[in-house]
């Protein structure tokens, strides 16, 4: 009763955290709309770019050389094998024209995320100030949930393929950035030593000793920036993304089991041959 009549008496205001958020989005949009649709422009035109390539390969070339490249990657006939069974599958399925779209949103969106991410990583090994700033903004990303991203892109991009790269490239950002860091941290310093003794410049010593040093976690990074931006292939199309997501999300709202299910096939296909092309060798 005590502690009832207490709460009554202290009254703590609420914090309008969501007015300021919104005030601050709208300022945003307000005074930076140009260079939201510049940079809208430019992710667009790679969006299109890499889909009338991919549209311009025959389905057969396309999975011939993906299998060849598999191959090349692994020297495992197997997997070289189950790419042309796979992709062969949803071509069959007749789902190649959302296969196309769905490999250049995450071909355009790992493109977009490592080159600002592996950057970042470098300057974040070389500044602890840099550090520690991105260390709880990179904590922030890799645990808020994945829809949440899609708001803040919806409001400066509006719907389509666009907003859902954007979402993606910030959401699978993180892994770049982080294992680029570690990598470079962990080069032995008997190697940057031996760098300095032989006079190598700043310069030098990046390209020469730290990159080639921290590549294997560098690839590392690649591979889970990849995977992440797949995982967002679904989630991307509530707000008018297209590609193989669109189909699923489809579905759901129709309650068509089939058409999920050979949509999820195709996701489940070509998230296990980016792995395999671009992950570690086993």
């Amino acid at each position: 009763m005590s502690l009832h009549i207490l709460s009554g008496l202290v009254s703590i205001p609420r914090i309008p955290l969501g007015d300021w958020i919104q005030t601050f989005v709208d300022f945003l949009v307000n005074n930076f709309q140009g260079l939201f649709n510049a940079f809208s422009n430019i992710i667009e035109t790679l969006i299109t770019g890499f889909e009338t390539g991919l549209n311009f390969i025959h389905p057969i070339v396309l999975i011939l050389i993906l299998a060849a490249l598999a191959f090349y990657k692994t020297r495992k006939f197997g997997l070289s094998l189950f790419v042309v069974i796979g992709l062969g599958l949803i071509w069959n399925l007749q789902l190649w024209p959302e296969l196309i779209t769905t490999l250049a949103s995450i071909i355009s969106s790992v493109i977009v995320a490592l080159l600002i991410g592996i950057p970042l990583g470098i300057l974040k090994a070389h500044s602890i100030i840099f550090h520690h700033i991105t260390r709880p903004i990179l904590d922030f990303m890799q645990t808020i949930p994945p829809f949440v991203y899609l708001i803040p892109a919806l409001m400066f991009f509006g719907l389509g393929t666009v907003s859902g790269v954007i979402a993606t490239v910030v959401f699978a950002i993180a892994p770049p950035i982080r294992l680029t860091y570690l990598g470079i941290i962990q080069i032995p310093e008997e190697m940057k030593e031996a760098g300095h003794a032989f006079g190598a410049n700043q310069f030098q010593m990046l390209y020469k000793i730290e990159i080639p040093g921290a590549l294997p976690s560098i690839m590392m990074g690649i591979n889970q920036c990849i995977m992440l931006a797949l995982s967002m292939v679904v989630i991307s199309a509530m707000i008018g993304a297209g590609g193989l997501g669109k189909i699923v999300l489809r579905s759901l709202s129709v309650v068509d089991i089939g058409m999920g299910f050979e949509a999820g096939i195709g996701i489940v296909i070509i998230a296990i041959v980016l792995d395999r092309l671009f992950g570690k060798n086993e």
